[in-house]
């Protein structure tokens, strides 16, 4: 009974060593992540750009300039990434998108994109307004709305 007593101990202390060591890892990744942004804020721009196509493509893929790919970690090369390929006056450019407004470009329309370097970080409709595109129901409500509707 002492070993698995023992046993237990050291396999508990092991796991709080490392939710520890997590803790401070991730509050270390969160500050830096908070730095980028203000960086990457402070060096935005707001372009009229008109969206020729909109992809998730992997970064070899996508038609990036070459130094992007060597600055990118190689786990991430593999990834997929929101990629919208825009004409920026009379260049056509492949640009990065946040995950976040890659739903909300229409295509083949002309916007006004928050641009950092090559990286879309918010859109504006220029002529009209832009349409968020509807969230799906979930398996549970669609079940429960039929419910409701047949009473």
């Amino acid at each position: 009974m002492d070993t698995v007593l023992t046993v237990l101990l050291i396999v508990g202390a092991i796991v709080i060593v490392g939710l520890i060591v997590l803790y401070f890892v991730g509050k270390k990744l969160q500050k830096k992540q908070a730095d980028s942004e203000a960086q990457m804020k402070a060096a935005a721009q707001t372009v009229s750009i008109l969206v020729i196509d909109k992809k998730k493509l992997k970064l070899k893929e996508a038609n990036l300039p070459k130094i992007v790919l060597d600055q990118t970690p190689k786990y991430m090369r593999a990834s997929k990434v929101p990629i919208v390929k825009a004409k920026i006056g009379p260049k056509v450019m492949s640009l990065i998108c946040d995950a976040k407004v890659f739903d909300i470009i229409p295509v083949k329309k002309e916007v006004k994109a928050v641009i950092s370097g090559i990286y879309i970080m918010d859109v504006k409709g220029l002529r009209s307004g832009l349409d968020a595109k509807k969230e799906k129901k979930s398996f549970m409500k669609k079940i429960t709305g039929s419910f409701k509707k047949n009473k």
